[in-house]
């Protein structure tokens, strides 16, 4: 008597990874010996990749807010430390947006930033003496 391999569940199981590797290349698409390394490596990367996106959006963000900001006076450091002394709690999605699209509202938050800066420095300036 031959031994049962439960041939469904298997079938399913490699069509299901033949399926997921659709658009790969080659053997890599068609072979489930190849898909299944393919599928698992491209799995491997997009779990990966979504902390990353992450990190990326993060950069693009703060050199989009330090690009505004220099010509008016701050660099981006010294521009977040003056809106957090000034209360302003905006994140750096938010303040992106506005310097690529309302050049007006990041010279108003600059100059917020400004006022609340000197007002910190002259805090500061007072502890000391």
């Amino acid at each position: 008597m031959p031994r049962a391999t439960n041939s469904p569940a298997s079938r399913k199981r490699r069509k299901r990874t033949i399926k997921a590797a659709k658009g790969f290349r080659g053997f890599r698409s068609t072979h489930f010996r190849y898909a299944k390394d393919a599928v698992r490596k491209a799995k491997t990367y997009s779990y990966r990749d979504r902390k990353v996106r992450k990190r990326n959006f993060r950069n693009l963000w703060i050199q989009r807010i330090n690009a505004a900001t220099r010509p008016l006076g701050l660099s981006y450091s010294r521009f977040m430390e003056g809106l957090k002394a000034a209360g302003i709690d905006l994140d750096r999605k938010v303040l992106a947006d506005l310097a690529v699209k309302d050049a007006a509202a990041i010279e108003a938050l600059v100059g917020q930033a400004k006022s609340a800066l000197e007002k910190k420095q002259a805090e500061l300036a007072k502890a000391a003496a």
